[in-house]
């Protein structure tokens, strides 16, 4: 599994930084953030929805659930805050949105255990405050092995 690690002290660089993650995504990519509130999660999304063309207005999808932001490729943007297991991430039909051609962004994805296990093309994010602006970006996966790039977008 690869990793790539950013320290970012502004919200552009941490769009920056997205966007050299999008380098390496492809469609049915699931990324899990980890991150306290105000971490950069939706920033970070914000870098993603910009690389792959997204026209729209990135916002946290906090109170919908999720949003989706269409461009080259889709990126469907899941608040899993107030979701409490599977039984709700099926009412909310997170698991159709696999099969949409898109890349999947879930911020608060502890709030479900064991969802990294049920799923494949897992890519972590945590997100930890360094400071009022600075931020430590971990990104992982097996998109990141070497064997994987060929056919990345």
């Amino acid at each position: 599994m690869g990793t790539l690690e950013f320290i970012t002290n502004s919200e552009d660089e941490t769009r920056a930084a997205a966007v050299e993650t999008a380098k390496r995504l492809k469609i049915g990519d699931v990324i899990l953030y980890e991150g306290e509130m105000g971490a950069g999660k939706t920033a970070f999304t914000k870098g993603l929805a910009e690389f792959f063309g997204t026209d729209s207005e990135v916002t946290s999808p906090t109170f919908a659930l999720v949003h989706e932001y269409t461009g080259r490729v889709p990126i469907f943007h899941f608040d899993l805050y107030r979701i409490s297991g599977y039984d709700d991430l099926y009412a909310v039909g997170f698991f159709d949105y696999l099969d949409r051609g898109g890349i999947i962004a879930a911020e608060w994805s502890e709030n479900v255990p064991r969802l990294e296990d049920e799923l494949e093309n897992v890519v972590k994010v945590r997100i930890e405050k360094l400071s009022e602006n600075g931020r430590k970006i971990i990104v992982s996966g097996k998109c990141f092995s070497e064997n994987a790039q060929s056919d990345r977008r």
